[in-house]
């Protein structure tokens, strides 16, 4: 992955929290605790943190003598009067949480437990079920399933509620502890309660636990000349893997004529990872620029040399569950007007958060910067609108009965082409294998056809025979 300027990389690597991108960590896999959709490269904090966090406070607003008894005494009574004893480390540890939750859905306090689940989302290993979850006004609402995890098999989809967990209902007080059930041990079983968006029916699904090792890249072809690239979630490996696939796939079949890029139900992911995709396809231009209150939070990434696809056109796949690292390239390759977006509105996440180590064992992830696509847009709770709009459908063949006559060919007497060739079947004009995958992926099939119609207007030099 490459960077816009040495200065740029010191900073990174002396502020990695920084560029923890949007991953929404979700039970298991992309992100940290419940809900986030970001997931930082975790390092300990530079010395230089600690004295721009100082400064950032103000000294007018200091915190008032009154405020301090109050939450004393509020402390009390909870030990003293509290229907079960509460110990002190409890009650100071959800103080913390508490007061971190307050300031947006992806800020939290992580301990040990929460540090290693981090460590696995940025390195797609663990153990769980495969799925993103956000914590939504006290309950757990899917993301994004993962591909090929057990809940991506059982059929669950991005925006349904967890209703239940082995049973027991989900509510505010419990959520915390009910979303840690998420993980476990290999093997393992588990039953979750689902309500599907616009259904008032509850699903038992069961599910096992597994081992999950999460390649975040699938490249093949779609057909001849046009590439299909599936990128689930931004992990450190996923632009290095990227650039291997996508290398091969062109070493094998020569250049494209096109590719789609398909990021549907892509939860994000690290920052550096998006970084380096969005740099896979674009020759120059802004990436993404960051701001936020600390200095060092302000930073500009930009696109080098080296296309892929060499100009080949690129579309762009995204729907509602398209969120974070996701959307940073999404963002990129729009605004550089490198490729075309279609499908759905995206997840609308435009925030950065920064893990800063308290101790070996303990760290805050605090939502430290807005990010702005290269036209300057913030996309924070909006969104990417695509280019073209496709409803979320699905396609089944027409029932019809038999022609006896479909073209020339079948009309008796017919004169024979003298330039057809021995073998050649006439009714092998493609319409078939455009059924099939539009019965598959309806999304699919409209984003190859768009890319054919945008090869069509490529100049003769840059697409292949």
């Amino acid at each position: 992955m490459r960077l816009s300027s040495s200065r740029q990389l010191a900073a990174l690597l002396s502020l990695p929290f920084l560029l923890c991108a949007p991953v929404l960590l979700a039970q298991s896999s992309p992100a940290a605790a419940a809900s986030v959709p970001a997931s930082p490269v975790h390092r300990p904090a530079s010395a230089s943190s600690a004295p721009a966090l100082a400064s950032a406070s103000s000294s007018s607003d200091q915190v008032d003598l009154k405020d301090i008894r109050n939450f004393s005494r509020v402390y009390e009574v909870v030990r003293q009067a509290y229907v079960e004893k509460v110990d002190n480390k409890t009650l100071m540890k959800d103080a913390i949480t508490g007061m971190l939750a307050g300031l947006d859905p992806h800020s939290e306090y992580l301990d040990r437990q929460g540090l290693s689940q981090l460590n696995e989302d940025t390195t797609g290993q663990y153990s769980g079920l495969g799925i993103e979850v956000l914590q939504v006004d006290g309950g757990l609402r899917i993301v994004s399933p993962i591909d090929d995890t057990p809940a991506a098999r059982a059929g669950i989809r991005p925006g349904d509620m967890i209703v239940k967990i082995n049973g027991i209902l989900i509510d505010p007080q419990n959520v915390a502890d009910m979303f840690k059930q998420l993980r476990g041990k290999p093997g393992s079983k588990i039953t979750l309660t689902i309500a599907h968006p616009g259904s008032d029916k509850l699903v038992d699904m069961h599910l096992v636990r597994e081992n999950i090792s999460i390649s975040s890249v699938k490249v093949r072809e779609l057909e001849p000349g046009y590439a299909y690239i599936r990128i689930s979630q931004f992990q450190q490996d996923t632009a290095s893997d990227l650039e291997r696939k996508l290398g091969e796939l062109i070493a094998k079949h020569g250049q494209p004529k096109g590719a789609v890029l398909d990021l549907r139900n892509n939860p994000g992911g690290l920052l550096t990872a998006a970084i380096g995709v969005s740099d896979d396809f674009l020759d120059s231009g802004v990436i993404v620029t960051t701001r936020g209150r600390l200095q060092d939070a302000n930073m500009s990434f930009s696109a080098h040399p080296g296309d892929q696809l060499d100009g080949a056109p690129l579309v762009v796949l995204t729907n509602h569950g398209t969120a974070s690292a996701a959307e940073i390239v999404s963002g990129a390759l729009k605004d550089n007007h490198r490729a075309l977006t279609m499908g759905q509105r995206t997840f609308g996440k435009g925030v950065v958060q920064t893990v800063l180590p308290l101790d070996a064992d303990h760290a805050v992830k605090i939502t430290t910067a807005r990010y702005y696509t290269p036209n300057g847009t913030s996309i924070q709770a909006e969104g990417i609108k695509p280019d073209i709009a496709l409803a979320d459908l699905t396609v089944n063949k027409a029932d019809s009965g038999p022609v006896l006559i479909s073209s020339e060919a079948d009309l008796p007497n017919h004169l024979a082409n003298e330039n057809a060739k021995a073998g050649s079947n006439i009714n092998n004009d493609g319409s078939a294998a455009d059924g099939k995958l539009a019965v598959s992926d309806y999304a699919l099939s409209q984003a190859l056809n768009v890319l054919k119609g945008m090869a069509l207007r490529q100049p003769a030099a840059a697409t292949r025979d």
